[in-house]
């Protein structure tokens, strides 16, 4: 028999490691709404006895026999600093599936994507804004973006269960994939000339994606060449910047149609 070559061996191994990989939630706010999702897959809950009452409904809801623990030897393989009010959950991440069966079909639709954000607090963050301003998902990289972690879960309150995050190979080919499907994509970009609302115009009925960069290196070359056009967001003074999340959420609802 043949050898395999190496790319098809190493292929196998990476979707071997991802299919076998899990995630530990923590807080009482992250590890009931993952409870309550029928999409979450779960494996152990580890639950202090005060944490299971306040989780009844949500423990009977998710099907999964609680372990009790005492609250002086909590002993979930997560951080130790962390604030886990009691509650641990561990799951398999969730599958989104591909760009199209999540851009496509919403009145107005927007996308965020995100050019090497790497801190799990901000990607929380902005998992919660775009579920409240609407946002059909939130895309990063496979490699060089936040995976799915207790600390974002616990920084998106409930969002990561609901607002689609997904994670694809290569960010350059993502934005092509959402142009071929009618969305205008602006990166952002403080040195831009135009703002979000002058770039959009009266276009603000179109699919609109909006690429947001890491603080401090910003948008990537090869993402400023491929987006439609790069855009800033309109600053009352000549100085000073947005923390990445914040940046999202402010970006979303100026390219709303109002």
């Amino acid at each position: 028999m043949a050898k395999k070559p190496k790319w098809v061996v190493e292929k196998e191994q990476a979707r071997k490691a991802a299919g076998s990989e899990t995630v530990w939630l923590f807080g009482l706010h992250a590890v009931r709404d993952a409870l309550r999702n029928p999409a979450r897959q779960k494996l152990r809950l580890l639950v202090t006895l005060n944490a299971r009452d306040k989780l009844l409904e949500a423990i009977a809801e998710g099907g999964i026999e609680p372990e009790i623990v005492d609250p002086r030897k909590f002993s979930a393989p997560i951080d130790p600093g962390s604030v886990h009010q009691g509650a641990a959950l561990e799951v398999r991440p969730l599958n989104w599936g591909g760009l199209a069966e999540n851009c496509i079909g919403a009145e107005n639709p927007r996308v965020i994507l995100l050019d090497r954000v790497t801190d799990p607090h901000n990607v929380g963050a902005i998992l919660r804004s775009a579920e409240v301003l609407g946002a059909s998902a939130v895309v990063g990289t496979r490699h060089h973006s936040a995976p799915e972690t207790g600390a974002l879960a616990k920084t998106a309150s409930g969002a990561l269960e609901r607002q689609p995050y997904l994670r694809v190979r290569n960010l350059a080919d993502a934005i092509t994939e959402l142009q071929g499907m009618g969305f205008l994509v602006l990166g952002l970009d403080g040195e831009a000339e135009e703002t979000i609302e002058q770039s959009l115009g009266d276009q603000k009925a179109q699919p609109v994606a909006l690429v947001l960069g890491a603080e401090g290196p910003g948008l990537r070359q090869k993402t400023k060449e491929t987006v439609d056009k790069l855009v800033k967001i309109d600053a009352a003074g000549g100085f000073g910047s947005l923390n990445v999340s914040n940046a999202a959420a402010i970006a979303l609802f100026a390219s709303q149609p109002r």
